[in-house]
């Protein structure tokens, strides 16, 4: 049913909820962001690039529709019977009036073997019309909104310019839920001056939200991001592969079982990547990850309470 038993992957969830193998297209639909544009005043999160967190997604240069089957007909070649997921990922995805969000999501939906939506946005980026429509898109589709909180801490989301509070996240997750629709969160690990034991407590939070899925990433510095800027001038500690992967096993032992693991590690491009560049080696860090867990015969939840 899971990872070897260890930790619940979107794999077995997909295969449990759809029976097949469901892939999930990154699409960029040219959406700004208000902490990048000036709307909020803040300036945009430092670790953000210029392609706003959408690294592989689609080209911007092709509408949606067209990203979409290029991608398909790829993924094709290696699932001949999956189904698909739109996952819009670049920017703030509900940051547009919705007569502008009906046209980049209504047309995925009419394209084949499409089973759902996932939609990334902020916290504080879902009005009462956006919202509305959510519901209206949740009625006819799988649908699940992917929110960004990265810490619970908020020295450090000052720190990262974030531009929301805990409390606008929370709230947020408790409207979604209201309305049945699903819930995926992303998380920081590494952030600057972050301990082991606030990244824990991050987790701990976490468990106590009705939420259905869960994104861990690896802080990495990009090239031209503030965060650049800030670690040539501050030398924060980047986390070891050792370390980050301690960290990881700890706070799979103390999530809530049934959260569904999305991801456990950032995925950033060779050519951008400053540190650490131990993460280029994606599948290594999965891999040990998992060893990690045999090692300590441990898994997702042994310590949840």
């Amino acid at each position: 049913m899971r990872n070897e038993d260890r930790y619940y992957t979107l794999d077995t969830f997909y295969k449990e909820k759809f029976g097949c193998k469901i892939a999930k297209i990154s699409l960029n639909a040219g959406f700004s962001c208000p902490n990048r544009d000036g709307t909020k005043g803040v300036g945009g999160c430092i670790y953000c690039s210029n392609l706003k967190s959408g690294e592989y997604a689609g080209c911007i240069e092709k509408d949606v529709i067209a990203q979409f089957e290029e991608i398909k007909k790829v993924m094709t070649k290696k699932w001949p019977n999956a189904k698909f997921i739109g996952y819009f990922q670049a920017g703030t995805n509900t940051y547009a009036p919705v007569s502008v969000l009906k046209e980049k999501f209504e047309p995925i939906l009419k394209i084949s073997n499409v089973v759902g939506l996932n939609i990334a946005t902020r916290p504080d980026c879902i009005s009462k019309e956006c919202l509305n429509y959510l519901i209206e898109l949740n009625n006819k589709t799988y649908l699940t909104i992917e929110l960004g909180l990265q810490t619970i801490h908020e020295k450090t989301s000052e720190l990262i310019n974030r531009g929301h509070t805990l409390k606008e996240f929370e709230n947020t997750v408790k409207l979604l839920r209201k309305h049945k629709i699903n819930v995926v969160v992303h998380i920081i690990n590494g952030l600057p001056y972050e301990t082991k034991e606030m990244m824990l407590d991050t987790i701990k939070y976490l468990n106590n939200l009705d939420i259905q899925g869960i994104k861990i990433h690896m802080l990495h510095v990009l090239k031209n991001t503030k965060l650049e800027t800030i670690y040539k001038k501050e030398k924060f500690h980047i986390l070891t592969k050792d370390e980050y992967i301690d960290i990881i096993v700890s706070q799979l032992e103390l999530l809530r079982p049934n959260i569904v693991i999305h991801r456990l590690t950032g995925d950033p491009k060779i050519n951008d990547l400053i540190e650490p560049t131990w993460l280029i080696k994606k599948f290594i860090v999965l891999n040990d990850i998992l060893k990690e867990l045999k090692s300590r015969d441990t898994y997702q939840g042994i310590y949840y309470n």
